[in-house]
């Protein structure tokens, strides 16, 4: 992380604040029943007279995009108004079929909310000023002299979440965005795909004076497709605002684009401001009267979100926090991880988490990357995974052996324990005695090694590990193997 002084001095604050847009997942379009799975049909093909903005059309409310917009403001610690209503916001571009969007102005679906990060060793809380619904734009596709209108999109229910200006570092925009995926995710509202548009983020951001209270003169930056791409593109912003001040010059309000491949921001236009828009309500749409039993059903409908599971984890399981946090990040990831843990119940099940913990994390997930597969694909089962488990609780297999089971299984899709047997593994060395005497060989053959292992240099002693899993053909228990070797090696043995 780049420190605040190292990014615009001691004398400069940075201030931010996000509009983050999500699609939601809603079978159909906000004011029509077109279909949203236009990712992989022909361009205007999922359109109507509603989503082409033909005159005399009327809206439909989705009531679903509705409810999930609620559970999101629920999920954000917000207020639910009991009164709401949609307006029109007037501006006029290609991809703006009627020439207005449906949003919301000055009464929005919730207002009041918070998220906390962790940054830099805090806990810091960033303001959700509100959450909103409205439409989304069709799209344009841009080619050399001309662009293309694709109408597919345009109308997709389009979910605004608007933070306060709390963030004071780039890396914490970074981190609110990942935060706040994470819970669009848990919730099922939202498919997070940054790459695919379906989630999208439009960060304002000035400079001041640091200790000033009136903020500085923003810039708003569009066209980041990625979290890395939001935290170098206010990197950059900062500092260039910041050079531009101390070279005498003046900030404009305006709209900037993220370059990515030239890692800059570039002006697009000037940057406009409500009154710009002309709203006024949607006079073809009624307003919504929320009711109190709606809104708890829809809070019963808000399932544990990540930061509760991650504290759950380390409370119930015992797993460290570091863990805790890669198996939540990926929704799926967790619910993989405790499909295995409740496969299998077992009297010590803090002991059984943690090992399911070491399966996913060190085999699971690397097995995964390499094949290019999603959790939910996963071909070894959370009860494959369950049952290697319990041939090493049985020591029926060593470490070393379930690492070889467990690359078959997630290859062949065969259970771990029918492998075993296929491969005829015998049980491992539990003959200490026996063990004892392969390992005073090894020492005893080794001189070399095991000088330098007593003169200090003690990953020596790895080697001779090594040799002593040789000989006992992986059957010998490694933490076995390497108790009596150091006992031998430390006692002069």
């Amino acid at each position: 992380m780049m420190a605040i002084d190292a990014l615009v001095g001691t004398d400069f604050e940075v201030v931010i604040g996000l509009e983050v847009h999500s699609q939601l997942l809603t079978r159909s379009k906000m004011f029509c029943s077109c279909s949203t799975d236009y990712a992989n049909a022909a361009p205007n093909t999922h359109v109507c007279p509603v989503c082409m903005g033909m005159p005399g059309m009327l809206p439909v409310i989705n009531q679903r995009a509705v409810a999930y917009t609620i559970m999101t403001a629920l999920a954000l610690n917000c207020s639910i108004p009991e009164y709401s209503k949609f307006d029109r916001k007037n501006y006029h571009y290609p991809d703006l079929m009627k020439g207005y969007q449906i949003s919301q102005y000055d009464i929005p679906l919730s207002s009041n909310g918070y998220l906390t990060i962790d940054h830099d060793g805090q806990t810091k809380r960033v303001g959700i000023t509100r959450v909103h619904l409205e439409e989304d734009t069709a799209r344009l596709l841009h080619h050399s002299g001309y662009s293309l209108v694709d109408i597919n999109r345009s109308g997709t229910p389009l979910m605004e979440i608007v933070s306060e200006p709390d963030m004071r570092h780039p890396e914490e925009a970074r981190l609110y965005m990942q935060k706040l995926r994470e819970i669009l995710i848990y919730l099922g509202v939202s498919s997070g795909r940054m790459e695919e548009g379906s989630l999208r983020c439009d960060a304002n951001i000035s400079v001041r004076p640091r200790g000033q209270q009136e903020l500085g003169v923003k810039t708003e930056i569009k066209n980041m497709n990625s979290f890395r791409a939001v935290e170098r593109a206010l990197t950059y912003e900062a500092q260039r605002q910041v050079a531009v001040l101390r070279a005498g010059g003046t900030i404009h309000q305006e709209t900037r684009g993220w370059v990515e491949t030239k890692g800059i921001t570039v002006s697009q236009r000037s940057k406009e401001e409500a009154h710009d828009y002309r709203y006024f309500p949607e006079p073809d749409l009624p307003p919504l009267i929320i009711s109190r039993s709606f809104v708890e059903e829809l809070r019963a409908q808000v399932t544990e979100l990540p930061d509760a599971r991650r504290q759950r984890y380390v409370n119930s399981y015992g797993i460290s926090a570091q863990d805790a946090n890669v198996l939540t990040e990926d929704k799926a990831l967790g619910d993989y991880f405790e499909q295995v843990v409740a496969a299998t119940p077992t009297a010590d099940r803090k002991a059984r988490a943690r090992a399911a913990c070491n399966l996913v994390l060190n085999d699971v997930v690397r097995l995964l990357r390499a094949s290019n597969l999603a959790v939910q694909d996963c071909p070894l089962t959370p009860d494959s995974a369950a049952n290697l488990l319990d041939l090493l609780d049985k020591e029926r297999i060593t470490g070393k052996q379930a690492k070889e089971v467990a690359e078959e299984a997630f290859l062949s899709g065969k259970r771990p324990d029918v492998i075993v047997e296929e491969k005829g593994f015998a049980p491992p060395i539990s003959d200490t005695g026996a063990l004892e005497e392969i390992i005073a060989t090894v020492i005893a053959s080794n001189p070399k090694i095991v000088a330098d292992y007593r003169s200090g240099k003690t990953n020596a002693a790895q080697a001779l590990i090594g040799q002593v899993m040789k000989q006992t053909r992986g059957q010998a228990k490694a933490d076995s193997v390497r108790t009596i070797l150091l006992e031998k090696l430390d006692a002069g043995i």
